[in-house]
C-alpha cells in the first residue's frame, strides 16, 4: 500500500529512473514486508533549481545526483525496520544507478489505514476483510 514519490533533477535515463523504482519497491518488499504486486510510484524530474536542498546538511555532501524518495505508508513499522529500509534502499539505488549513497534522501510518511482509497470512492482497508488486501 505505499505510495512512493521520487524526484530528481532532469538529466536521467528512463532506465535509471525505472531502476530507481525498482530499487525502492524491492527494499519496501524485503523490509517491511510489502507484497509484490502492491506498487504505486510518481517519479517527477524537475529542471535545475527546482528541488532545492542542503548541500552540506547534517555533513553530508550533496550534489545534484540527488534523489528524493518520500514513502507514504500506514504506521506500525519498527525504528529497527526502517533502519533496515533506509540502508537497503540507499544500498541498491547506488548499486543499480550509480547514484551516490550521499545523494540518497530517504523520508517515511506514516499515516492509518483509514486514510487510502485505492479507487471507486471506497476505503477498502476500512470494508475489505484483510485476507483480501492481497
Amino acid at each position: 500500500m505505499p505510495l512512493v514519490r521520487i524526484d530528481a533533477i532532469e538529466g536521467r535515463t528512463e532506465l535509471e529512473l525505472a531502476a530507481i523504482g525498482a530499487a525502492v519497491h524491492r527494499a519496501l518488499v524485503e523490509c517491511f514486508g510489502v507484497p509484490e504486486r502492491d506498487r504505486f510510484q510518481v517519479i517527477t524530474e524537475h529542471r535545475r533549481g527546482q528541488l532545492v536542498y542542503s548541500r552540506d546538511y547534517l555533513g553530508i555532501e550533496r550534489t545534484d545526483g540527488l534523489v528524493v524518495v518520500q514513502v507514504f505508508l500506514s504506521t506500525g513499522r519498527s525504528d529497527e525496520q526502517k533502519k533496515a529500509f533506509y540502508a537497503r534502499a540507499a544500498g541498491l539505488i547506488e548499486k543499480e544507478t550509480q547514484t551516490r549513497r550521499e545523494d540518497v534522501f530517504l523520508s517515511l510518511v506514516e499515516n492509518t489505514r483509514g486514510d487510502w482509497s485505492f479507487g471507486n470512492g471506497a476505503a477498502q482497508y476500512l470494508t475489505l476483510p484483510r485476507d483480501e488486501w492481497k
